[in-house]
């Protein structure tokens, strides 16, 4: 099965996890959202995610917002690339049909009820369907700030989600 994991992140955290679920998916590639718009590939399984910026996908605004933040404050890392377009959010939007790929939806969220933070993988997962993926699964993955660090145990999930999909993949192929 080939399965590529596309991913924006601007502090580094949904980038490790997008790191881990392709270890737990058995070594699948991973790209920034900008690597995949230059060079799109076909895949069996489509996992795509990025961090939950204002109770959903990140914007550009909302981007060069969080990164101005973290230049101000000088101590929080900001992931090369961060602000470079397009963004998950207009990857999306120009992504072309298919019919009836696998998909999965994932994202980063501070850690508080959704009807608090967001959940961008909802947004994502809806965009993916729109494009004709069948999304087979969704995920958070939990921050302790809005610039991390992930949650403890959080990895140790993204991996296991991996493994998951990828079980759910087999599956599909037997019936």
């Amino acid at each position: 099965m080939k399965a590529i994991v596309v991913f924006e992140s601007v502090y580094g955290n949904t980038r490790a996890i997008a790191e881990a679920i392709a270890e737990g998916l058995g070594g699948a590639e991973v790209k920034a959202v900008a690597d995949a718009a230059a060079h799109p590939e076909p895949s069996d399984l489509l996992v795509v995610g990025g961090p939950t910026h204002m109770h959903g996908l990140a914007t550009t605004r909302s981007r060069q917002m969080a990164i101005t933040a973290a230049e101000e404050d000088g101590h929080t890392h900001i992931e090369p690339g961060a602000g470079d377009e397009p963004g998950l959010r207009s990857w999306l939007r120009d992504l072309g049909h298919v019919d009836h790929a696998r998909a999965a939806a994932f994202d980063t969220r501070l850690d508080k009820a959704p009807w608090i933070t967001g959940v961008a993988a909802r947004g994502i997962g809806r965009r993916l369907h729109h494009h004709g993926y069948d999304v087979i699964n969704s995920e958070s993955f939990l921050v302790e700030d809005s610039e991390g660090p992930l949650v403890e145990g959080e990895l140790e999930r993204a991996r296991a989600w991996g493994n998951k999909l990828a079980a759910l993949c087999s599956e599909a192929n037997v019936r």
